[in-house]
């Protein structure tokens, strides 16, 4: 560490790190719109700019590295002034709509023209029109609104490895779009949403289903079901105030019932359900020699990231729907039977930390006799939207118990929510399934973490199991490629789309730093360590749908409901 001056006082920085780091932990706050933590530096917005003693030119402080001697003024006037005249040239060209933006609140353009006392427009022009891009099941754009940072583009190709999106055309002319400027539908896309997460703007954001639901909520001739993720109860909390990894699931099935739904149930249940029929396709596949390595198939975009880029490893996927599809057809068969109400007459609502379970609903596969198993999805951020609309007070509600039979749940189906966490709960059961007897030390901790390639040594009686967790889907191309050359052997893998799994995922609530996505992780781990149901095959609610209705797991009316299948996709590259 060395000393460097910054407005008068003495801070610390690491020799050769970028300034804008020392600066952050000192507690100097400098904008940025384009700088995206742990990343090379793009320096493409130039809000970050800072006056250094020496320097003729301001110098932008996410590329500036820190070296001894350093003489700092973060925010003299003519830094100030700079910022100033960027961002009014960047509202120059910017729609005035913020009323109806979606972003209206939550918008850094909109944040810097206040922190900056921009209060009247000084530069006059023709703005770009373009044509809002509303192809996509999940995701919209509004061009309009893009204000060219790249960070977007950077992680859809950096970090997820799919880049779907890019610049296109120079200069003054220059936009972000997909290939040959086709709609998202048709690109490489795959509905992650983490480009929404970054981009600073209204340029991206999912595609809204509120007014879906609310009208099914208004209609006499509906029964309107929900369920929830296992990660929406640990991040809603966030929209509210409190601290990340709150766990709010009582508060929040309360505010369900508040809201208007019939029935309030939990994905975490139908996650154990997914386990049961997992672990089960595992064992069978072992034993059978079927396709190994199986990889998990519960993350749609990932799903679909093998269909358009590693379509010659669809075999290898599992057969098994995702928890939101496998609990969706469960409502619509087992329960509108029990409940003696017509299947057509059930909308399921779904809450989801994840855009791409929006296309994921609406695949033809996830439907039986033209009846969709899920009607209707809302991310994190919609269902607070919601709340606040209907005025429930969330910091007042008293907690209250989901609905059974799908309100019961073990600790391994709320693992769901966090990368590693599908692969505990998994071989938790493939040991009782293959052994008889329960794992002696359930946590397996080689796979807990936010890395994004994990690999562990599984001993289940005479098998050794060499497993792994992958999430960021840049980091699954790496092993996917090792696994297609032969160069690396693996019996069973994870992946989840979104680094750090459904806990950063595309729907929940934006700016959450790291420290947030690693307290949401934390409060996980805390529930698995606290309760009593540990295992999916020890829920009671499991071991009764099975006697009363599925029979077994890979069973006639399990493969039925609960497992589909993939194909391939072709794409504009």
């Amino acid at each position: 560490m060395i000393k460097i001056e910054v407005n008068g006082r003495i801070i610390e920085g690491k020799d050769g790190e970028m300034l804008i780091y020392a600066l952050r932990r000192a507690g100097i706050h400098v904008p940025t719109l384009c700088h995206l933590n742990d990343m090379f530096p793009s320096g493409a917005c130039r809000l970050c700019v800072v006056e250094v003693d020496g320097e003729k030119n301001l110098v932008p402080s996410c590329s500036y590295p820190v070296r001894s001697g350093l003489k700092i003024w973060t925010h003299s006037e003519r830094a100030v002034e700079a910022r100033k005249t960027i961002v009014e040239l960047l509202l120059a060209n910017h729609p005035d709509d913020c009323l109806y933006c979606e972003r209206n609140g939550s918008c850094q353009l909109q944040d810097l023209a206040e922190n900056l006392h921009i209060l009247r427009r000084r530069y006059i022009g023709d703005r770009n029109r373009f044509n809002e891009d509303i192809s996509s099941p999940s995701i919209l754009r509004d061009p309009e609104k893009c204000i060219l940072c790249g960070k977007c583009v950077r992680v859809c190709e950096e970090i997820q490895g799919v880049s779907a999106i890019d610049f296109i055309g120079r200069g003054s002319s220059t936009t972000v779009g997909t290939a040959f400027n086709e709609g998202l539908n048709v690109s490489s896309c795959v509905n992650c949403g983490q480009c929404i997460n970054v981009c600073p703007t209204g340029a991206l954001r999912e595609r809204n289903q509120i007014n879906d639901v609310m009208a099914a909520l208004s209609n006499p001739d509906k029964f309107v079901v929900v369920q929830h993720a296992p990660s929406i109860s640990l991040t809603l909390g966030e929209e509210f105030g409190l601290k990340p990894g709150a766990d709010v699931n009582g508060i929040m099935t309360a505010a369900l019932r508040q809201l208007g739904f019939d029935r309030v149930f939990e994905t975490s249940f139908s996650a154990d359900l997914t386990i049961m029929e997992e672990a089960s396709e595992l064992v069978r596949r072992i034993q059978t020699n079927g396709p190994l390595p199986m990889f998990t198939s519960c993350s749609p975009g990932w799903v679909k990231f093998v269909e358009q880029f590693y379509p010659e490893l669809l075999p290898n996927l599992s057969t098994c729907k995702s928890p939101q599809q496998m609990l969706g057809a469960i409502i619509k068969s087992y329960f509108a039977t029990r409940e003696n109400i017509p299947p057509e007459k059930i909308f399921s609502v779904s809450i989801m930390p994840c855009t791409a379970k929006k296309f994921e609903a609406g695949r033809q596969e996830m439907e039986r006799g033209g009846i969709a198993d899920v009607d209707a999805v809302l991310t994190t951020r919609e269902l607070a939207r919601v709340i606040r609309m209907r005025g429930l007070d969330m910091h007042k509600l008293k907690p209250e118990h989901a609905d059974t039979p799908f309100g019961e749940r073990s600790t391994a189906g709320k693992l769901f929510a966090t990368s590693g966490g599908v692969m505990e709960a998994a071989l938790r059961t493939a040991h009782f399934l293959i052994t008889g007897k329960e794992m002696k030390d359930l946590e397996i901790k080689e796979v807990r973490g936010l890395d994004g390639i994990k690999e562990a040594h599984v001993t289940i009686g005479d098998l050794t199991l060499n497993v792994a967790v992958v999430s960021g889907l840049m980091n699954t191309r790496t092993i996917l490629d090792e696994i297609r050359s032969g160069s690396r052997t693996i019996h069973f893998m994870e992946v989840m789309t979104c680094p750090g799994g459904c806990i950063n995922g595309g729907g929940q609530p934006l700016n959450a730093d790291i420290e947030a996505i690693k307290a949401r992780m934390r409060a996980v781990y805390k529930i698995d360590k606290t309760e009593v149901i540990r295992t999916s095959h020890q829920n009671p609610s499991i071991q009764r749908i099975y006697a009363e209705f599925l029979g077994e797991p890979l069973g006639k009316k399990s493969h039925e409901l609960l497992h589909t299948s993939y194909q391939k996709r072709t794409v504009l590259v």
